[in-house]
């Protein structure tokens, strides 16, 4: 029989197999294999950088109106982090569906568009699943194929968000303005948005009210596609649309409900203002109602005096 080895034999036989084995495999990116460098090596010994998954689902509910409808796939186009869903019946249980569907989307934001009589358009804006949750009225609604702007910018581009000074002043403008950040701002890399900015999205408050706006930013380009840093300050904003005004009516605890964070004392529903213009137009005919009466006691107690020749002719 033959010697046996030495432990001390086999450790270095198998340091060697270890050696001769095939190298790692290098790492799989969306633009094809990728080998990893020192510096990447050394990125990933540090800390993870925090990067946005957000992911919003938009939909509206059923008899919509059609400039309304068109407004929501306005802002899908908008949107190249969003994803649309089928109408939704607006009853009082569109909370737990709409949260299940955005469960199911896998998303973290909605944009739910619900339609009242035909005529006014209320816009929930909600952080699922434990919110919070923002009701809009919204008015002076613009769509793209009505306005006809001149500006035109590339689909599926990251915006620039910029806000008025008034965000800042009170705690629910405060609310507002990161909530719109977060739904509003297509997150970096992400795989249907392309890295460059080419427009602009507004938001300004005036008259307690947040008015939207998007710009195209326009340069002057000299020579074969190339910008000049000297021309960089001759840039203009061009509009794209579309417009749409909100107003806040309530501010949620909760996703589509829960305990109410603030309240707009300033808010009045369209159904008062239609009931109101209604009844300055039943006053209007009072009035005329009224004036008929008079008239007639008038002539009634100041009858008029018989004519002397009133039967001459009747002979």
């Amino acid at each position: 029989m033959g010697k046996k080895r030495k432990h001390s034999e086999t450790e270095v036989v198998a340091n060697v197999k270890k050696d001769e084995s095939a190298p790692e495999r290098a790492k799989r990116t969306l633009l094809g294999w990728k080998d990893k460098t020192e510096g990447e090596k050394e990125s990933n010994d540090s800390p993870a950088v925090f990067r946005s998954n957000e992911k919003v689902l938009v939909t509206c509910s059923r008899r919509i109106n059609f400039r309304y409808r068109h407004l929501m796939l306005n802002l899908v186009s908008l949107l190249p982090h969003c994803k649309k869903d089928n109408k939704v019946e607006s009853k009082q249980s569109k909370g737990s569906t709409l949260n299940e569907l955005v469960e199911l989307k896998s998303c973290s934001s909605c944009l739910f568009f619900e339609c009242r009589k035909g005529k006014d358009l209320y816009l929930w804006m909600s952080k699922c699943p434990n919110g919070p949750s923002v009701k809009f009225l919204v008015n002076a609604v613009h769509t793209m194929e009505e306005l006809k702007l001149t500006g035109n910018h590339l689909k599926g581009t990251r915006p620039i968000l910029t806000f008025s000074t008034n965000f800042e002043k009170d705690p629910h403008w405060k609310l507002l303005k990161e909530m719109i950040m977060q739904i509003f701002g297509t997150p970096k890399d992400h795989r249907k948005s392309k890295p460059y900015h080419d427009h602009v999205f507004v938001f300004s408050i005036v008259d307690d009210h947040i008015w939207f706006r998007n710009y195209q930013i326009s340069c002057p380009r000299t020579g074969a596609n190339k910008v000049d840093r000297g021309d960089l300050d001759k840039m203009t904003l061009v509009e794209v649309g579309p417009r749409f005004c909100l107003n806040p009516i309530k501010i949620f605890g909760g996703s589509f409900g829960g305990p109410t964070l603030y309240e707009n004392p300033f808010y009045v529903s369209p159904n008062q203002i239609r009931a109101l213009e209604k009844r300055q137009k039943a006053g209007k005919f009072a009035k005329k109602v009224k004036a008929k009466t008079r008239r007639k006691m008038h002539e009634l107690s100041n009858p008029l005096e018989p004519d002397e020749f009133a039967e001459i002719w009747k002979e």
